[in-house]
Order: structure tokens, then sequence, then C-alpha cells
């Protein structure tokens, strides 16, 4: 978390917390969702500004009750999930061969884990604790094929991460994804129900 605003929650520990206004899309997009939006149900409008999506990533984590948030200041902004907390993108390390998992805000995605989903989605998950989720982006796709083995049933098989550590794809159902993996995808939804 930036200094900047760990001094700003210790001068105003007891700004109000919104959420429905950021959305983080499948494809790791970061959204603003005026209240048009929301009531629309719409994604909202993709943030582009680099120094705002890197003051977001860097201040973006998960309470204990697994929602995650982006700490804006004093003001914690819970996050509208697509699908998973992370989106990353794989691509191939030209200079050494290997694959590499980088997340959303560009850092390292160690991958313990690889799940498939009953919609064709790709999933990884590391070893923190709790275990990070991430989406596969679906530009990656091709490149996932071609170094996975997928069974006949389609419900499983193998993705050759490194010569000496193979994963195996393990099927999941994506309306198990949230509580299997301990988030929130809704904060505003779980707000609403409350109140």
């Amino acid at each position: 978390m930036d200094d900047i605003v760990k001094q700003a929650l210790a001068k105003w520990p007891n700004v109000p917390h919104c959420t429905g206004w950021l959305l983080f899309d499948r494809r790791g997009n970061w959204r603003m969702r005026d209240e048009a939006a929301q009531a629309a149900g719409a994604p909202g409008e993709p943030i582009r500004h680099a120094a705002l999506l890197g003051f977001i990533n860097r201040n973006y984590e998960a309470d204990e009750t697994g929602q995650w948030f982006f700490q804006n200041g004093p003001q914690r902004v819970y996050v509208e999930l697509g699908y998973t907390p992370f989106v990353v993108r794989l691509a191939r390390d030209y200079a050494t061969g290997l694959l590499t998992l980088t997340d959303q805000a560009g850092n390292a995605f160690e991958p313990a884990a690889v799940y498939l989903d009953d919609d064709g989605g790709i999933l990884f998950s590391d070893s923190a604790r709790p275990a990070r989720v991430a989406l596969l982006h679906d530009h990656d796709l091709d490149l996932f094929s071609e170094h996975a083995d997928l069974a006949a049933d389609g419900q499983g098989g193998q993705f050759h991460w490194r010569d000496d550590a193979g994963l195996t794809l393990e099927p999941v159902r994506k309306a198990e994804v949230e509580k299997r993996f301990g988030f929130v995808a809704s904060p505003a939804a779980r707000a609403a129900a409350s109140s």
C-alpha cells in the first residue's frame, strides 16, 4: 500500500466505504461505473490513465471476508469482479524459452494449480494463503493449448508449465469458483442484501 494512502487512513479513519463504482472485468481491465452504468448493469468505462492504473494495482487487496477493494486514500472502494480477482497473461520468454504468467499489474504469478471451468475458461491458483485465483486472458488460449494435453472427455489433462513441473488440469464448475477460492464477486450485491 502506498505511503500516501496509509497517511490518509491515519488522518481520516472513518470515511465510508463505497461499492458498485469500480469493476474488474474478465480481461483484466479496470472500469469506472457511474450511477447510470450501475443502474443499467453495464460494465462502465475502461480506465486508461497509466498512473491511475498503477495506483489502483498497488493498493488492491482483499479484506478478511474475501471482498476485494482498492484503497483510494481514506476510502475503501469495493470492486465488482467480472469473474476472478486476478487476470493473467501467458507468454513465452524467448530468451529462456520458458513460459511466464503475469497478473494485470505485470507481477509474476507462479501457478500451483490449473483448472478448466465448464465454460471453457482456464484458471490458475498460486500457493499463497489463501490462494489467489486468476483467469487466463482469452487472447492466450492458443499458447496455453500448445502446452496442454486435454483428456478425451475434456474434463482434465496436463499443462506443461516447466520441463520439470507439469500441472494437472482439474475440472471446476464456474458457479463454484467464488466459494471454492473464498472471494466475493459482488460486494455491492452483498451490501444490498444485508441492508
